[in-house]
């Protein structure tokens, strides 16, 4: 880790971004004025941003190109007033020329990925904590609250402070049945929830160019479960290769100087990590399976920002083809992060094979996680699910426990009905 010199040490990627974007020498701990390069509304946020952007005398969008609002905490609406939400924004954004994704289009941050709305060395800011999933692409990417947002789509502008950052080096290569989900559990209780509060974490190290987009977002999505401003890789030959094959442009691809200075650096050795689960009610009780006890599993969720894309249920796939079929009373469901991923998954036969296990398929969106629609889990219902959330209350239930676990572990807990170690199935 680079110390403070004299004269001006190098930047980080946050710090670079943030030059850009404000013309100014930003360094951490300074308040700039930043132009945008794409916003994100979802309808859990829109309404209420709505009527934010009414209180403040807003007229013109400054930008509506820039703009998109995902249908997707609701996907389907679940009742007549969601639905009149879901009226409510197509009515704001139509006149104003503001795309929005349609029900079953997908997740915000996801589709943000997929489009080319979050290229290299961008600035990204939605009404959705989980924006922090774009720094998967070398953007930094951030959640507000819905004044901001408003207020940003009005001036096209944001005020942030420029994080310090914490550089997260990966080594090593992970062992058979060990997956990115557990990485970013074993950080998270490493951290906690709160060990990087407005900061960014910056990942690099000799495993990250054996990373694929979907881990890289997955770990960035996971940053702000640390309390992180935002998660952010460099771009390089697998940036350039997923933005090629969407045929969109490379951006700004920012990497850090070789004398940046960051606030700590945090070491993770890939070969070491096991299996990990994060047990309730709270995303940093982080231990290894092995030492999750007898616990009886009642539903499986494989879905959500950081568990819903095709690599995912493929790591499902790969164990529950070990087994004779699912626990006897285990309900297992999987949600696509994406319209695209739900073609992905039909064209290749594993959404047939999924189904054909007894699995429940889901519209793409949030689904079940944050309990506006979907599946909910009864009371006393233990839920192991690849999210990224489990606080009380998370998928509508307070009287559910939810674990956090990668996809891997919890097709093991689908076929056993209870929380189990993935590497003891063979085949």
């Amino acid at each position: 880790m680079s110390q403070p010199q004299l004269g001006n040490p190098g930047k980080t990627i946050a710090e670079k971004i943030l030059s850009a974007k404000s013309g100014h020498d930003a360094r951490a701990g300074d308040v700039v004025v930043c132009a945008l390069d794409h916003l994100m509304a979802t309808d859990g946020s829109m309404p209420m941003t709505i009527d934010y952007f009414d209180r403040m005398g807003g007229d013109k969008i400054a930008s509506p190109e820039r703009i998109v609002v995902a249908l997707d905490h609701y996907s389907p609406a679940p009742n007549r007033q969601t639905a009149t939400l879901h009226d409510q924004i197509r009515a704001f954004c139509k006149p104003r020329n503001i795309t929005v994704y349609n029900v079953g289009d997908g997740i915000g941050h996801q589709l943000a990925l997929e489009t080319g709305r979050a290229l290299p060395g961008s600035l990204i800011i939605g009404a959705d904590s989980h924006t922090v999933t774009c720094g998967g692409l070398n953007a930094f990417a951030t959640g507000v609250g819905s004044s901001d947002l408003a207020a940003a789509m009005i001036s096209g502008e944001i005020w942030l402070r420029v994080p310090e950052t914490i550089h997260v080096e990966l080594t090593g290569a992970l062992q058979d049945r060990v997956h990115t989900k557990d990485v970013a559990l074993a950080l998270v209780g490493k951290l906690g929830a709160d060990g990087a509060a407005y900061q960014a974490l910056e990942f690099g190290g000799p495993a990250v160019p054996g990373m694929s987009i979907d881990d890289r977002a997955l770990l960035a999505n996971l940053s702000v479960e640390m309390g992180a401003k935002c998660g952010i890789f460099r771009a390089d030959k697998v940036t350039d290769a997923y933005l090629k094959g969407r045929g969109v442009d490379r951006g700004a691809p920012t990497s850090a100087d070789n004398d940046a200075v960051y606030s700590r650096q945090v070491t993770l050795d890939l070969t070491s990590i096991v299996p990990q689960i994060a047990m309730p009610h709270r995303v940093d009780n982080v231990i290894p399976v092995t030492e999750a006890g007898d616990v009886p599993i009642h539903m499986v969720y494989i879905g959500t920002c950081a568990g819903g894309r095709t690599s995912d249920l493929h790591q499902a796939l790969e164990i529950l083809r070990t087994g004779a079929g699912f626990a006897e009373g285990t309900q297992v469901i999987f949600t696509p992060a994406s319209r695209n991923i739900m073609k992905e998954v039909s064209s290749d036969g594993s959404l047939a094979e999924f189904i054909g296990m007894g699995g429940i398929v889901q519209s793409a969106g949030c689904g079940s996680c944050c309990g506006t629609c979907g599946a909910i889990p009864g009371d006393g219902v233990n839920v192991i699910s690849t999210a990224n959330c489990n606080f009380k209350g998370r998928m509508g239930n307070a009287h559910a426990s939810i674990y956090l676990a990668s996809p891997a572990s919890c097709a093991a807990a689908a076929l056993s009905g209870r929380i189990t170690d993935p590497r003891g199935f063979a085949g």
